[in-house]
């Protein structure tokens, strides 16, 4: 069977995954398909390339730093989170963290990497010939939230953060071949999502970027429903659902380093249950 594996990140919150994913490193725990959206798909890369602890490092030390995120990149950029910083002056080859490219490359596995037109307002999907040694453009794309983040720019086009047009993105991993497929959350699972200050943001974004504040207007329904298609494969032993209990009020950009710490561990739990999920598949 082809069991893929799904990670929707969710910014700093991400940190879950990454427990997730080392706990798979060293437990030799291989998938032969990853699809990661926004930070989970900076995940994805560290898993492929096997560097365990690599991605906790971003979301415990490097975010803490002004030039990751912060006022003073607004100030001097326009953005508070400064993704040519996370994804080129850290991760690239003379980098303070660099991705080992090679390795990354030679994983026979797929990664899949969920973004969002920005002028169509429909998800975009990257894989790795779309990367190239010290070029992680396409994390850049998948990361970049509305109004923290200008959209970015790549092969001429603007693209948004890969949540807003497929948050859950269960059935692209089926749809390209995959038998089971775990997703790891970045929210208790049981916990629907509310339409919480969406508005707003949508307002911020109307004028310059109408189909992604359409997005933005209808991602809680559309969150919403794909989570409770999920819950029913979870029934159904097709899907396997990691999510923590709680996110003890973590928000997407939050660094309270001991909650992430917190969180983290709660992944290297959670993935405890992947063992019998994998042994159940026959």
């Amino acid at each position: 069977m082809k069991v893929g594996i799904v990670d929707v990140g969710g910014g700093n919150r991400g940190s879950f995954g990454a427990g997730v994913f080392d706990y798979c490193i060293d437990h030799q725990i291989e998938f032969s398909y990853v699809i990661g959206v926004s930070a989970g798909s900076a995940n994805g890369v560290s898993y492929l390339s096997k560097q365990r602890g690599r991605n906790k490092q971003f979301y415990l030390e490097y975010s803490m730093r002004s030039e990751y995120m912060g006022i003073k990149n607004w100030i001097r950029k326009g953005v508070f989170l400064d993704l040519d910083y996370i994804y080129s002056a850290l991760s690239n080859s003379d980098g303070e963290n660099p991705v080992d490219y090679d390795a990354f490359q030679n994983n026979p596995a797929q990664l899949v990497v969920v973004s969002t037109n920005a002028e169509t307002g429909k998800a975009e999907y990257f894989d790795k010939s779309d990367f190239a040694q010290d070029n992680y453009d396409v994390l850049k794309a998948s990361c970049c939230i509305p109004v923290i983040c200008k959209p970015y720019f790549l092969r001429g086009k603007k693209y948004y953060d890969g949540g807003l047009s497929d948050p859950i993105p269960f059935k692209k991993a089926f749809a390209d071949g995959c038998d089971k497929v775990i997703i790891i959350l970045t929210r208790p699972k049981n916990e629907f999502r509310t339409s919480k200050g969406d508005l707003k943001t949508a307002r911020l974004l109307e004028r310059k970027n109408p189909q992604v504040a359409n997005l933005i207007r209808n991602r809680c329904s559309l969150y919403n429903a794909q989570l409770k298609e999920a819950l029913q494969l979870e029934k159904e032993n097709r899907v396997l659902i990691l999510a923590p209990d709680t996110i003890d009020g973590l928000s997407t950009l939050d660094k309270d380093p001991v909650k992430l710490e917190a969180l983290y561990q709660k992944g290297v739990v959670e993935a405890e249950k992947i063992h019998s999920f994998l042994v159940s598949r026959q």
